[in-house]
Order: structure tokens, then sequence, then C-alpha cells
């Protein structure tokens, strides 16, 4: 066993907060309260649904990682958020069009009580839609400390012990990192000169670590993954995360690909196109904002192949993104992959998938486990990237120079291994050599 870390238990109500309140956020909404009143189930949760194991296979020891680890239960979760648009979130989830009506009948009360505080926006990061619930200042640094007297009415006014804020806005167009960047000090007088180099995004992540508030990018925007944010993290000992969740096609990917790495199949090429219809498609629609999510997705597949560790089964890889604005599926993204792989001898083979998912579907369950996993972090003391939590996105934050983990299964240990670490619990190599020596040496003592 090892020693297990001190973490401040989990009382009192935790407010999340998100920037935009649209398709994702409004269906994570409604979904945790269908789930407090039991009239739905929060599928697709780790913290809510999902069990790890303890010890050794033969100790059958699985518990509910909420009731193995001290997470805030669901009943004490209180939700708020900024958007460009004026509607509160029954009428925003109403006109995403996720959720059955019905379901959102029977909770209109609840959603028509969340209303969206005006917004941080600029034009320049989002082109192709507008609203008119947006803040005025002087500068962005005025704007930042608009934000930061939000989250302190809002965690004063719904008395949270602890709040969180997982970015769940649309994608900003793309942007690469500059000297405003590299430093706090650099990034602050940028605020106050309005750089245009920092984005809406970055104010949010900015005025919650000044406020202490655990953030999480769940876009694929530059946000908090900038060494002046960093920095800022690790001054307030705040955790940190992003970026970009990982549903749909990407999903996918990091669930096929490791398989095919695995068994040493070769790859010469992955075709990828999705057509979906809601605001985040109508946004992606802009070939900056495209940009962004291109950089993203694209470098999943390059991350659990290795083309120069193996020249000869992925060196040629081509590698190709679509996404296509089409309103009449709405949410209901559809993605088509072509694999061209190659096996024994060369011999060619394809793999066809057709996935027709709900990104929204996909994407509240980790907003949830994103919120409740970064409040532990910050009650157990951890600050900074939570890499721990790299399951949950595209294209998971690290610290400069270190390779990030695309493959699923590979994130899906180390989260649980976190999880095992801060409870005092053997970490789990899954070797399992020792039951064979074990029962060998029983063997040969009769």
């Amino acid at each position: 066993m090892n020693k297990k870390i001190n973490i401040v238990p989990a009382s009192g109500k935790l407010g999340i907060l998100t920037p935009g309140l649209g398709a994702v956020a409004t269906t994570f909404i409604a979904g945790v309260i269908a789930a407090r009143k039991g009239i739905g189930k929060p599928i697709g949760s780790l913290t809510q649904m999902g069990r790890l194991r303890l010890g050794k296979r033969t100790e059958n020891r699985h518990p509910l990682i909420r009731e193995f680890v001290p997470l805030v239960p669901i009943e004490q979760l209180v939700f708020g958020g900024w958007d460009i648009f004026t509607d509160d979130v029954y009428a925003a989830a109403s006109h995403a069009k996720v959720l059955d009506q019905r379901l959102l009948d029977d909770l209109k009360e609840d959603l028509r009580s969340i209303k969206p505080m005006p917004a941080v926006f600029d034009s320049h990061y989002i082109r192709n839609i507008n609203g008119p619930n947006v803040k005025k200042g002087a500068s962005k640094m005025e704007l930042a400390e608009q934000l930061m007297e939000d989250i302190r009415r809002f965690q004063a006014e719904n008395g949270c012990e602890r709040v969180v804020m997982v970015w769940c806005a649309s994608t900003e167009a793309y942007l690469q990192a500059g000297p405003v960047h590299y430093s706090l000090a650099v990034f602050e007088e940028g605020l106050r000169q309005s750089d245009p180099g920092i984005a809406p995004s970055q104010i949010y992540a900015y005025a919650a670590l000044k406020c202490r508030v655990p953030f999480a990018n769940g876009a694929p925007n530059l946000t908090c993954d900038i060494p002046a944010l960093l920095e800022l993290s690790i001054r307030e000992k705040t955790p940190i995360g992003g970026k970009d969740f990982k549903t749909g096609q990407t999903l996918m990917k990091t669930v096929v690909a490791p398989g095919l790495s695995a068994r040493a199949l070769g790859v010469r090429g992955w075709f990828s196109t999705n057509i979906l219809g809601n605001r985040d498609g109508e946004v992606l629609d802009a070939p900056e904002n495209f940009r962004t999510k291109e950089v993203s997705k694209g470098n999943v597949l390059e991350g659990i192949f290795n083309q120069e560790l193996h020249p000869e089964l992925y060196g040629e890889l081509y590698h190709k993104i679509r996404i296509n604005y089409y309103p009449p599926h709405g949410d209901n993204k559809e993605s088509w992959d072509n694999i061209d792989l190659f096996g024994w001898l060369g011999y060619p083979m394809q793999i066809k998938i057709n996935f027709l998912c709900r990104d929204s579907i996909l994407a509240a369950p980790i907003v949830l486990d994103l919120a409740l996993f970064l409040d532990l972090a910050q009650r157990a003391g951890l600050h900074g990237i939570q890499e721990w939590l790299s399951f949950y996105f595209k294209a998971p934050q690290t610290l400069p120079g270190l390779p990030a983990e695309h493959d699923i299964f590979k994130q899906l240990s180390k989260l649980e291994n976190t999880l095992r670490y801060l409870m005092g619990e053997d970490l789990i190599t899954h070797l399992g050599q020792d039951y064979y020596e074990d029962f060998y040496a029983q063997q040969a003592g009769h």
C-alpha cells in the first residue's frame, strides 16, 4: 500500500461555470438534473457509472469510482455560465434539439432558472455567429475583471464552497502562441493594452485562475496551453487541463488506431469526413475556425502511429480530415472513415467506419467528469497541468517538450492509477506474473 494523499473533504456545494450555454452545456446541465430526479442515468460518466479494480484480481474489489474517491455528489452541483445569446437553459436546450422536448418540459422549472451572464466575445475569433448578450469594457483586462466579479457573485449567491470552469463554447479561429503569451507579466500587460493576440477563451481562463478556479478547455482553442497561464496556474496552485473534448470521430480513432498499432499492422491512409448541423458546425464552416479543429484532430493518429519508430508501417501515412456544415442533421453528427491498411507481406486491407453519433450526448458526461475530477485535484493539492485527465481530450496538454499520449487505453490506465495513488492503493501494472509464480511454487511443494 502507498501513502494516502491528504484530500480536503468534498463538503458543500460545487459551482460549475461554463463559458457557452449551447448544445453541450445545456445537455450536460439537463442530464445531471434528470439524473438527480431519477428520470435518467448519467451513462458515459466514469465518475458516476465507472468502477475500477483495486489490488489483485483474486481480491475481487471493484468499487464505483464515486464511492472510492471523495467526489462531490451530483446533488450538490450548481450550474451557471455565459453566452452571447440571452436564452435561459430551457430555451437554449429546446433550440439545440439534442434532448427530447418532453424531458425538457419535465425539467422546465429548473432549467429556466439558469440564465446566461453576458459573455466576452470577439468577432475576430468567431465570425459566423453573433449575439446581443456581450460584455463591454475599455480593455481586455477590464473584461477579465468583470468575469472575476461574475465568479465571485455566482459563488456568493449560490452558497458554493468551490467553483470550477469548463469551456463549452465554440471553436475559436486558429491562433499560434506569440510573444504576449510567453510570460504572465507580458500577458497581463497585453490584457491592459487589449492585445489582439489574446483570445476570449484566454480571458476566461485568466479570470478563473486569478480566482483559484480550476479550468478545463473543451475546445481546440489555444487557451490555457500557453506559458503565461501555466505560470499563473502554478502560482495560484490551481489545476488546468485541455484540450478539445474527445467525442465522435476522434473517440473512434483512439479506440481503433491503438489496436492496429498493437498488432503491428501498417496504415497507408486514413480519410475522415464529417457532417453536422448545430451551432458548432456553423462556426466550423469558417476556414480559420476549422483550421483550429483540424490541428487538434490531426495530431491524434500521429501520436499513436509513431512514424519515426516505425517508418516501414506508418512512414507514408496520409491523413485527411474534412468537416462540413449540414443544417438538416442538427446535433446528429455523422462521420465516415476510410482506412487503408496492410498486413503480412504488405497485402492491402480496408476498414470502413460510419459513426452516427450525438456530439453533445458524448460531450455531456465529459463535462461532468472533468468538473468533479478537477475539484478533486484542487482538494488533493494537485495544480498546473492535469495530464491524468488526457482520457477526455483530443489534444491533451502536457509539459513543454513532453509528447502527449493519445492511446485511450493507456490514458485510462493513467487516470485509474492516479486515483489509486491519491487513495493510497497499489498501482496496477497488469503484469500478473506473481499469480503464476505462486501457483507453480505451490505445485512444486506438493
